[in-house]
Parts: C-alpha cells; sequence; structure tokens
C-alpha cells in the first residue's frame, strides 16, 4: 500500500535538510535555490511504541515496521504555475503524491539566504498556495471548455460535473484551496477525476532554530503558522531541521538521551511521520510471534478479507475468520493465553471492521 507524502516550499527553508533526516541519507541541501533538481524519494518506518512493546514481549526472530513513503521535491517559486524556476516539472512532481508536507521557515539568519529577502512564513504558505490554485484554476478552466457543449444540451452527469466544476473554479479565483470547501459525496467523487493539488491534505512544518525548539509557543513565526493552519483545520508541527539531521545519525538509545536533555518528549521527525501516516487515513494491524513481529498498513474502514488480502491475495480469496485481539487487551493480560482465558481472543468473519491495534491470525483455505 504505497502512499507518499510530498515534501514542498519555497528555496532554502529546510526541506532538504529534512529529507535527509527522513532518510538518512545525504540529499543535496546547499544554500541557493534549486539545489534539489529531480525530487528524491526515501521510504521510511513508521514509529510505533506498540511494536517496541510486542517485540519486548515475543523476542522475535524478525521485526518488521510498517513503512511510509517521502517525496523530497523541489524548491517552487512565484511564478511557476507559468514554468518558471523549472516550475511545470516541480508542480507535476507534487501531483503525483498524495499529501503535502509544506516546509515554511520560521527563523532568522542573516547567513542563509530567503528568496523572497525576508522570512515571512504566512506570505510565504499563500505564495505557494497561490502558484498551486492557479495551476489548478488552469486544469479546471480546460475541462470546463471541454464539457461546456454537453452541459448545455442538460445531459445529467456533465451538468453535475459543470455545477462541481464552477464551484471549483469559484473557490480557486480567489486563490483558495479546494480542500477548504464544504463539499458534497457527488462533488468528492467528481474531485478525484481531477488530481487537484489544492485537493491534497496538507500538514505544516515550522522550521525553526534549535535555541527555540523546546519552546515553539515563544516563536512568534510559528504562532502566525499555527493561526493559519488552525484556520485551514490543518496540522502544524515544529522542528529544528537541522537538530532532526543530526539526530538521526544515532542510534535509538543515543536519539532518546538527546531528546531527554532537551526536554523533548519526541523528535519532531517522529510527529511528522505518524501525522502523514494518519492524515491519509492510514492505521496498522500486527501479526505476531516468536519467529516473526510485523505491522501491516491498512485504510481505516476496511474489512477482515481486505487486510488478509494486504498480507496475500490468497489469504482474502480463501477467508474463513479471524482470530483477533487488541493491543490494549493484551497489555492489559500480558499473554496470548492469559487473553484466552479471559475470553479477549474474538472470532470475526468476513463482515468485521479491522481496527487501528488490532492483532490478527487470519485463517482461510485455498
Amino acid at each position: 500500500m504505497s502512499l507518499t507524502a510530498g515534501i514542498v516550499g519555497l528555496p532554502n527553508v529546510g526541506k532538504s535538510t529534512l529529507f535527509n533526516a527522513i532518510t538518512n541519507s545525504q540529499v543535496l541541501a546547499e544554500n541557493y535555490p534549486f539545489a534539489t533538481i529531480a525530487p528524491n524519494v526515501g521510504v521510511v518506518e513508521v514509529p510505533d511504541q506498540r511494536m517496541e512493546d510486542f517485540v519486548e514481549a515475543f523476542h522475535p526472530k524478525k521485526t518488521i515496521y510498517t513503512t511510509f513513503e517521502f517525496t523530497d521535491i523541489a524548491g517552487l517559486v512565484k511564478g511557476a504555475s507559468k514554468g518558471e524556476g523549472l516550475g511545470n516539472q516541480f508542480l507535476g512532481n507534487i501531483r503525483s503524491t498524495d499529501a503535502i508536507i509544506h516546509v515554511v521557515r520560521c527563523f532568522d539568519d542573516s547567513n542563509i539566504e530567503h528568496v523572497e529577502g525576508s522570512v515571512d512564513p504566512v506570505r510565504d504558505i499563500e505564495e505557494i498556495n497561490l502558484e498551486l490554485a492557479i495551476a489548478d484554476l488552469d486544469s479546471v478552466e480546460n475541462r470546463i471548455s471541454k464539457i461546456a457543449k454537453k452541459a448545455q444540451t442538460k445531459d445529467k452527469d456533465a451538468v453535475k460535473e459543470m455545477e462541481t466544476l464552477t464551484k471549483f473554479k469559484e473557490q480557486l479565483l480567489d486563490g483558495k484551496a479546494v480542500r477548504l470547501l464544504d463539499l458534497n459525496d457527488s462533488d468528492l467523487e467528481i474531485m478525484k477525476n481531477y488530481g487537484l493539488l489544492t485537493a491534497k491534505p496538507v500538514i505544516y512544518v515550522a522550521n525553526m532554530s534549535d535555541d527555540e525548539i523546546n519552546d515553539p509557543e515563544s516563536n512568534h513565526y510559528y504562532q502566525d503558522v499555527k493561526k493559519l493552519a488552525e484556520s485551514e483545520g490543518s496540522e502544524v508541527i515544529a522542528i529544528c531541521a537541522k537538530m532532526e539531521e543530526e539526530l538521526s545519525g544515532l542510534d535509538k538509545e543515543e536519539k532518546q538521551a538527546f531528546l531527554d536533555d532537551l526536554g523533548i518528549k519526541e523528535s519532531g521527525l517522529d510527529q511528522i511521520i505518524q501525522a502523514a501516516y494518519h492524515l491519509l487515513g492510514l492505521r496498522t494491524f500486527f501479526t505476531v510471534g516468536e519467529p516473526e513481529c510485523r505491522a501491516w498498513t491498512f485504510h481505516e474502514g476496511m474489512k477482515a478479507p481486505q487486510c488478509a488480502g494486504v498480507i496475500h491475495s490468497d489469504f482474502e480469496k480463501g477467508f474463513i475468520r479471524a482470530e483477533v485481539y487488541g493491543y490494549e487487551d493484551f497489555m492489559k493480560y500480558g499473554s496470548e493465553k492469559a487473553l484466552k482465558e479471559a475470553g479477549k481472543l474474538r472470532v470475526e468473519g468476513k463482515e468485521y471492521v479491522m481496527q487501528d491495534g488490532d492483532v490478527v491470525f487470519f485463517r482461510f483455505n485455498v
């Protein structure tokens, strides 16, 4: 189940530095615009304390975490929607992602050039959002021109599509994202056909200095981004990309000790990974035992046979039943034997909707 979030932002805001931390790789991150030309893709493990607990209980020979994919997209500039600064290529790279991680600069540093000459994260966000809106407007207007005559003939589907596209056009003409519209099920179904940039869910990442990250609320740039994010119903995460890059080179114990010294409970990187994972409606079920403990990704709302198919198509075709217990029950009772004795091991059929944190053994016959 490959879903990806694209990391976007103006040049020199810390995107590639963050990507280095995400993948623990050395993506080019020089102090000049367009240091990143081609999109770089990295697959990362999704941190999950539940897996840690299962490993401690079962001592498996093999441990496999669920993963998530990030794409580092080169910095956008004003005029990108018209091809400025390799804009068409970059916008195309964004279009192929499922969600957007929008990095904005929330620190002052005279040694790092800002493409607009000053630090103003809200202006930067609005600038990129406008470029995405203009690109979407072109797509919407092109489609309207193609179906206008058909809609005039009172063709039912064409009329409905025209109504939806008109909503989109009015929103985009105001420079606003389509995702902020109150859309009905029919609108949402039609929207799937267009791959609109402004329809993608967004997480804002406020990149600040290492001496402010332990108290982001004191950073006035962060407060501005937070206010904007709240107005959209979006999430904002404070990070220090430079520090996250340094942390990525440490082992787990060293990393935790470093965070403890700073009084930080969880790294910004882990927050971003988990937030992006959940933003796309992704959830996790587990298969556990001494040979292997493994986390599996599924979409919220999937039923047991579909989740069995995540493991292998034969599991879905020949699905008989699922033997299930929850992570919380496991932590309460301490062992599978105790779970059985307490009646907490359930047998579920084809209509069971899988829950985040389920531990499952699928019975099948092919």
